[in-house]
């Protein structure tokens, strides 16, 4: 499904209105007699219901709703942060008629008289802001939503909550916090990051009539990756397939003190279908690596006095990746200067697809030539501190603008850019993005990403491309966080948990989600 941002979903509005001929009450009457139905569902058909609706179209959404709600028996106040003589357009409209209809609306309440209001309803709509603004929310707003907030009521927004913006999930000041949020036609870039998609509760888009090729263009290049999406990106696995046809891989990883890391990647890999796994790792940790490793290979060879991967290993490394059909480079590999200069060289050489993590990224940093002039698929999967350090955006921008930074560091860096979190945002170097909905906070354990470098790595081994690898591992690799969260809870989760649960992420494609 598309993700829009606000400018995006005006600019579908204003085709449906202005070139299909959809009149702009139609929109708003489908949109707001929606609102009403899910906020009938929540109440279950009983209970008062305040609507507290702002000056633009997402205030005339909440009277249509109101309107509804009204004409079916239910309690209905209608609190209006303006004069009704500021409205305009279809707004007024549905303002007008509300008033001709009898509806109790309060022009410019107060604070105590929408605190009375609010703490006395059981449900209350949240109509006062739409998907369009900008600067911070401040004045009779932002009073609302912090009597909003305070309130016990269910709390169900039109379109997003109130005070949250649509291109980024940021707070712009104060938002609303939702039970429920209805979105129309599209579900929007902020709806599905951080922190707004805490705000927004269950989320459900509407359809309000607008055209589907609309909705569907291949100018929306924000998408929402759902199963479906995740279950047609797999390579396909034939009746008769053998070990060798499944994907053969090479992992490079490990050093003293970090051979979870390279277990971890290896038997993530494993679990997600890799035939054959094999992990380049220190001589010295070899014997410990095949004890922890059961079902993946190992090839021991040259390290450092420090017991990282020597430089002289490159030759070996390289040959034995030209029989793998990808590769996986970084975790636990180390920051000793001989190991990082050996990164650079085999990130440079290897030929196959290439799936770089961890302190292969580090080797990076101030040498990012070596990624952008990779010839082959390229994945890399940094987290905001790593992407910070290749390119120039501190962390705070990235955690900002989440999909702007994915999107900008894949052009950069032209290659697959995974940048790990909540949520985790998927990019490539033609500007294509897609948001993933699973996973969750029991995953902020040490160890998890290792699992996703071995899960994508194992895809494109087995024949996924760059971005079906990217974007399909790192939905399942968050659905088998949900089911170990499922099975022992979030708070203590560990990467080993994640780890037994990945097959049974892929075992009904996650169609169930």
């Amino acid at each position: 499904m598309k993700l829009v941002t606000s400018q995006q979903m005006r600019s579908i509005d204003h085709t449906a209105i202005e070139e299909y001929g959809i009149a702009g009450t139609v929109l708003m009457e489908n949109a707001g007699r929606a609102v009403a139905d899910a906020a009938e569902e929540m109440v279950e058909g009983f209970g008062h219901v305040a609507v507290v609706c702002g000056r633009g179209n997402n205030g005339g959404d909440g009277f249509v709703a109101a309107r509804h709600l009204y004409n079916r028996g239910m309690s209905v106040e209608v609190f209006l942060l303006a004069e009704a003589g500021e409205l305009s357009g279809d707004a007024a409209t549905n303002c007008r008629i509300a008033q001709k209809m009898g509806l109790p609306i309060v022009e410019n309440p107060d604070t105590e008289v929408l605190e009375a209001a609010v703490d006395s309803a059981d449900i209350v709509i949240d109509a006062i802001l739409g998907i369009g603004i900008s600067g911070e929310v401040h004045g009779a707003a932002q009073s609302a939503i912090e009597t909003i907030n305070q309130s016990l009521a269910l709390v169900l927004a039109v379109d997003i909550p109130s005070g949250l913006s649509s291109d980024t999930g940021a707070v712009l000041g104060e938002a609303v916090e939702a039970d429920r949020t209805l979105t129309f036609g599209l579900p929007k870039v902020g709806h599905y990051c951080y922190p707004g998609r805490d705000l927004c509760g269950e989320i459900e888009v509407v359809d309000i009539s607008l055209p589907q090729e609309l909705l569907t263009s291949d100018a929306l290049t924000t998408n929402l990756t759902e199963a479906v999406d995740a279950w047609l990106m797999l390579p396909y696995r034939w009746g008769d397939m053998h070990k060798g046809d499944a994907g053969r891989l090479l992992i490079v990883a490990g050093s003293a003190g970090m051979t979870g890391a390279a277990a971890l990647a290896g038997l993530g890999a494993a679990r997600s279908g890799a035939g054959l796994v094999t992990l380049a790792v220190p001589e010295s940790l070899n014997d410990i690596l095949e004890a922890k490793c059961t079902e993946v290979m190992t090839l021991p060879v040259p390290e450092t006095g420090q017991r990282s991967l020597a430089r002289e290993t490159a030759a070996q490394i390289l040959a034995f990746a030209e029989n793998c059909d990808a590769v996986a480079l970084g975790p636990g590999l180390s920051q000793v200067s001989e190991t990082q200069e050996l990164a650079r060289e085999l990130i440079g050489r290897i030929s196959q697809p290439l799936v770089v993590d961890a302190d292969g990224l580090n080797a990076c940093v101030d040498a990012t030539d070596v990624l952008k002039d990779r010839s082959a698929p390229t994945v890399i999967t940094p987290h905001p501190g790593e992407l910070s350090r290749l390119v120039d955006l501190s962390v705070t921008d990235i955690q900002a603008d989440r999909v702007g930074a994915a999107r900008q560091a894949a052009g950069d860096l032209s290659c697959v850019v995974v940048l790990k979190g909540a949520a985790t945002v998927t990019a490539t170097a033609d500007g294509e993005v897609w948001v993933n909905p699973t996973g969750n906070p029991g995953m902020a354990s040490g160890g998890v990403g290792d699992v996703l470098t071995g899960v994508i790595a194992a895809l494109l081994a087995g024949g996924a491309d760059d971005l079906e690898a990217a974007v399909s591992g790192v939905f399942y690799h968050g659905r088998a966080g949900d089911l170990a969260a499922e099975r022992c809870g979030e708070r203590g989760l560990v990467a080993s948990d994640l780890l037994e649960q990945v097959p049974a992420a892929f075992l009904d494609g996650g169609l169930t989600v």
